[in-house]
């Protein structure tokens, strides 16, 4: 976080393009900036530096995303045990408008061990919907794991695990499961970049398309002019429903340690020592 408050102080921030390694020079003043939106699976740190109210004493609005999903240390060998992340999750909740906070339990993922049993992360779903329900979070955000290249490599280091894609059929089962355990918590479901699973749902599902960066919601929350855009740059076709943002990370110079099975986006294992950084 102290470069993230390095560029909020300087004014700016330069982010380089990864593919063709230009720097460009980001605004980040509050006359520039809309919103500030925080994705993480671990806001502890965030927390104790009181980054948020900071943040909004300067005239910024902050939104979250925070995924918690299921107790595995398979899956997500780094991340904080699930105790602590619902602790995270209500202190969000307590310190901000809890409209202001997207759960997400994303991916969902079924796989084989070494003994041929299957698995699945949803064990804690019911536990988690229950936490988020209790402290005002109305939006859950899904989706099903994607075979990415870099998924692939990594599983093939772990020749104990392998990962499985259910039929749409179940997909479509498991999906209406959580619909309704959310909907009795008064939460509603929402799919991210998963065009044909929405179109295989039934009528009446109440399952609506993700906008992980929802400028709409952002304008009903906080006013002012925001671009209502679709951010083209995303997988639009696979139904990425987000609007326009810039998004200021980098992989290279902000490393996340938490050496999930499923990322997409780490090539290599990280120390577990330093899961508390990200």
């Amino acid at each position: 976080m102290d470069w993230f408050m390095n560029g909020i102080h300087n004014g700016f921030f330069e982010v380089l393009n990864p593919y063709n390694r230009k720097v460009s020079k980001v605004p980040a003043t509050p006359d520039k900036v809309h919103t500030v939106v925080f994705w993480s699976k671990n806001f502890g740190p965030f927390l104790s530096g009181n980054y948020g109210e900071r943040l909004m004493e300067m005239g910024y609005h902050v939104y979250f995303s925070f995924t918690v999903n299921s107790d595995n240390p398979k899956l997500e060998p780094n991340v904080p045990p699930l105790t602590d992340r619902l602790g995270q999750l209500e202190a969000l909740c307590r310190r901000y408008n809890p409209a202001c906070i997207d759960w997400r339990f994303d991916p969902v993922c079924f796989y084989e061990e070494e003994n041929g049993k299957t698995h699945d992360n949803l064990t804690d779903f019911s536990l988690i919907a229950e936490t988020a329900s209790q402290i005002g979070i109305h939006r859950c955000i899904t989706s099903f794991l994607d075979l990415y290249k870099k998924v692939q490599n990594r599983v093939r280091r772990k020749p104990d695990i392998s990962f499985m894609d259910p039929s749409p059929d179940r997909k479509s089962e498991i999906i209406l499961d959580m619909a309704g355990t959310l909907r009795k918590k008064g939460i509603r479901l929402y799919l991210c970049c998963e065009t044909e699973l929405l179109d295989f749902l039934p009528p009446g599902s109440g399952v609506k398309q993700s906008a992980c960066i929802p400028n709409h919601r952002l304008k009903e929350l906080f006013g002012g002019d925001i671009s209502l855009e679709r951010d083209k740059g995303q997988r639009v076709k696979s139904g990425c429903g987000c609007r326009v943002s810039v998004d200021i990370g980098s992989y290279p110079l902000h490393p996340c340690y938490h050496n999930c099975l499923f990322c997409y986006a780490n090539p290599t294992a990280k120390s577990p020592t330093l899961s508390d950084r990200k």
